[in-house]
């Protein structure tokens, strides 16, 4: 059972309006070496759930649940995107920058995401699967394979541990594009 969902939707139906959550920004203390010394991360494809902004989560049935009262706190569609931008920029020490890319010239490549599930299960486990492309500006050399990660996280740590996991699901994939895709 959802422990932490009824405090939540206690604290927030007394205070009127919906509270939001953010996806903490994760330690980077490893550097993978790539290819690219420039890349553009396109916008991620996100299941309709998931890129909504009620915080889902899977009951043992299958059923997903959420509230209108926890929300995440940016558009998670932007908030993936960036975070994997953000996440290869630090992992590779590459010039790395959403879609449009903002600098002249064209990027030495293009990734992108499209996931097929995102999205915590209330037995304390936070997955995350679907596939990355990478396609070189010159040349071949494109790359795409299948992902599926799956984070532990407590579950009476409510939000807070669900938010942990994604970003760590998150780190991980922009490790795995790094090391295997960028390569």
């Amino acid at each position: 059972m959802l422990r932490f969902l009824p405090l939540f939707l206690i604290l927030a139906a007394c205070s009127g309006t919906a509270l939001r959550y953010p996806v903490p920004v994760p330690e980077i203390t490893e550097t993978v070496s790539i290819r690219y010394s420039t890349v553009e991360v396109r916008d991620v494809s996100l299941p309709s759930y998931a890129a909504a902004e009620e915080i889902q989560i899977q009951r043992a049935d299958g059923a997903l649940v959420s509230s209108a009262d926890a929300l995440w706190a940016d558009a998670p569609e932007r908030e993936v995107s960036l975070a994997l931008s953000r996440n290869l920029a630090a992992l590779t020490n590459a010039r790395v920058a959403n879609e449009p890319w903002p600098f002249d010239g064209f990027p030495d490549a293009r990734v992108e995401v499209r996931i097929e599930d995102m999205l915590a299960m209330e037995s304390g486990a936070f997955r995350l699967t679907g596939q990355y492309f990478v396609a070189p500006s010159r040349g071949r050399g494109d790359r795409s394979d299948y992902f599926q990660i799956l984070i532990p996280y407590d579950p009476d740590g409510g939000i807070a541990a669900i938010g942990a996991a994604r970003a760590a699901a998150l780190l991980q994939l922009s490790e795995t594009i790094a090391r295997d895709g960028l390569r």
